[in-house]
């Protein structure tokens, strides 16, 4: 990757996109660079190798979050690849990179920031609310409140809702499942976020709001097992 890019550092400004995007479409590339890395970003994303952005459907397109047209020199750039699916990359993010009056970006890179600090889920409808002018750009061109990714959200909080249930039995061994078969499952969720905005907002104040409809998992997300092995 280093090679290719120099190679791109060595034409003239105005090849520069141009020679990027035919060494990204070479098949010696396919081989050598993007089946490599969809193999480790796929291990990395979270659930069944789950998009970056919308974290619902399957991770099948490598998606340079700042686009090659915007700075062809990160093309190759490792820092700068995301698993996404195939309807957010050519739906949503497509191009778009919004930046500020200074230029700095204003999408969230979730290989580089925590989510959380610039979106809150509402976990009884499923969508977001942005705390941050990141985090109103980002809903807006990944698409986060699509309707369909609200209701996924809504369920996958019914089925980790579920599993808390079992997760005291499991630890006593009263449960059929072992404490790992639990974690297990949680983790393998599609909307894996819908978790990880559980564990975090049972620690703020109004969590007795948040989860007055399933008191008896406050305890639960609170328990400092399950916390290790979810958040890690």
């Amino acid at each position: 990757m280093t090679n290719l890019t120099g190679r791109i550092q060595q034409e003239e400004a105005a090849e520069r996109l141009p020679a990027a995007r035919a060494l990204w479409r070479q098949s010696s590339t396919r081989v050598s660079v993007t089946n490599p890395v969809r193999t480790v970003l796929a291990g990395m994303a979270a659930g069944a190798e789950r998009c970056m952005y919308c974290g619902d459907n399957q991770g099948t397109d490598i998606d340079h979050h700042e686009p090659m047209a915007r700075d062809p020199l990160r093309t190759f750039d490792w820092l700068n690849h995301l698993l996404a699916c195939s309807h957010c990359n050519s739906h949503h993010k497509r191009e778009r990179f919004p930046v500020d009056e200074y230029g700095r970006p204003l999408l969230i890179d979730p290989s580089a920031e925590d989510p959380f600090d610039h979106l809150l889920l509402s976990l009884s409808v499923g969508e977001y609310r942005a705390l941050t002018e990141k985090g109103r750009a980002s809903i807006d061109v990944f698409g986060l409140n699509r309707p369909i990714l609200a209701r996924g959200r809504q369920q996958a909080f019914n089925v980790v809702v579920m599993c808390l249930r079992q997760w005291p039995d499991a630890v006593s061994g009263k449960s059929a499942y072992q404490p790992d078969q639990v974690v297990h499952i949680i983790r393998e969720q599609p909307c894996a976020d819908v978790c990880q905005a559980m564990l975090r907002q049972v620690e703020l104040p109004g969590a007795s709001v948040v989860f007055k409809d399933v008191p008896e998992i406050v305890a639960v997300l609170r328990d400092e097992g399950l916390r290790g092995a979810l958040l890690r």
